[in-house]
């Protein structure tokens, strides 16, 4: 067996992992014995396909592996309830994939049912297949409290019977916002993955996200919320082949050369704000979008209206007062007020406990204070940053700026 073929085998099994299990889920209404039943097939996919080959179609194999053994509990379960022929009526034996099992289990996932807070988490382990301490990050949560809330979620979905189906169009504006929410963490787990030198691969988040993104335009009836994430993402996607340089280094966006953007996916970008500002019902996306809208705009007019990145941040913060925007916005801030007024803005939020563990805040911190000359605390949160960073090539640029601190002589 050679270290290749391992590396092609746990690929594979990577690549279908949450479409399988959207199938299985869907077919099964049992979102934890469908991945406990996935978990098996890929043990014995990692077995077999390093030494036998990574077959034609992989998530054929491990969704008919996965199947047979759900089968197998369930006829067990039947004989002892007498009802074998009803079981085997309601599991068809299918072994074509289909895409559209994904969306059916994010509005699943997102069922009023299930406790509002944790519907987004649970989208992004059923369906996209993320760990628990992955989602715990990015809800600033603890890994353990997380992944309660995951186990209590799956079993409400089981014990509910939830329908795993495409709500009706009067249940569809309930679910839609979450639905979204999902699918923007998606997008930024691959974004900001250690590694991205795949994220244009159709096998990759930032493309699922992508993919998942358009449709949900079309089945929402292009809802405004829909046409601003898509708007968001593809401008975020427009920067991605700025964001390292011709070594792998980290380059902040103030330094990314402009006029190597996207020009096609920022105009499409630009034409999906346009279309969700006409119908006047504007939302969370669409002013994310609209922050991204002026930032990439620099690539025409080579500057950065930072004025109006602010208003459109106060507006976001009216409607998502949360500690994330907090701190984006007193970057903003610290473009138009200045350093001590930015540090003003996030005063206090290191008490958060969400925060402790939330490298973006320390690197964001530093770099206010090190404009505010401020150098002993710049240096103590650059440490802090620094020490939370998992990428290498950021943790780098973090050093240097943090070098930078240092009188000269």
């Amino acid at each position: 067996m050679t270290r290749d073929a391992e590396s092609a085998a746990a690929e594979a099994v990577r690549e279908h992992y949450s479409r399988v299990l959207a199938v299985l889920a869907a077919q099964f209404r049992d979102v934890a014995a469908a991945e406990d039943a996935l978990s098996e097939s890929l043990v014995a996919a990692l077995a077999q396909w390093p030494t036998a080959g990574v077959p034609d179609n992989p998530a054929a194999w491990l969704l008919t592996v996965a199947r047979r053994r759900l089968i197998d509990g369930r006829r067990k379960q039947a004989l002892r309830q007498a009802s074998l022929e009803k079981i085997a009526r309601e599991i068809p034996e299918e072994t074509e994939m289909e895409e559209d099992k994904r969306l059916q289990l994010l509005f699943a996932c997102a069922h009023p049912a299930i406790e509002e807070k944790v519907r987004a988490p649970l989208m992004l382990q059923v369906v996209f297949g993320l760990e628990a301490s992955e989602i715990a990050r990015l809800f600033l949560m603890s890994p353990s409290a997380m992944a309660q809330r995951l186990v209590r979620a799956k079993q409400k979905i089981r014990d509910a019977a939830i329908p795993f189906q495409i709500p009706s169009p009067e249940d569809y504006p309930e679910r839609l916002g979450v639905v979204l929410m999902a699918i923007y963490a998606l997008f930024a787990a691959g974004y900001n993955a250690v590694r991205n030198d795949a994220s244009d691969s159709r096998d990759s988040p930032t493309f699922d996200a992508l993919w998942l993104g358009q449709l949900v335009i079309a089945l929402s009836d292009r809802a405004p919320e829909a046409l601003g994430l898509l708007s968001l993402m593809l401008f975020v996607q427009s920067r991605s082949d700025t964001r390292r340089d011709a070594v792998g280094g980290y380059v902040p966006l103030s330094e990314q050369p402009a006029h190597l953007w996207d020009r096609a996916a920022i105009r499409r970008a630009n034409v999906l704000l346009n279309e969700a500002a006409a119908k006047i019902a504007p939302g969370r996306f669409q002013i994310e979008a609209a922050i991204q809208s002026v930032h990439a705009a620099r690539a025409e007019t080579g500057e950065t209206d930072w004025r109006a990145i602010l208003t459109f941040y106060d507006a976001l913060l009216e409607i998502a007062p949360t500690p994330v925007v907090v701190i984006n916005r007193a970057l903003a801030v610290l473009n138009v007020h200045g350093a001590e007024a930015a540090l003003e803005e996030i005063e206090g939020l290191d008490s958060d406990k969400r925060i402790a563990d939330y490298q973006p805040y320390w690197a964001a911190r530093a770099h206010l204070l090190a404009k505010a000359g401020r150098r002993d605390d710049a240096d103590r949160a650059y440490a802090c940053a620094i020490a939370l960073e998992n990428d290498p090539a950021v943790r780098e640029f973090l050093e240097r700026e943090r070098i930078r601190l240092m009188p000269a002589g």
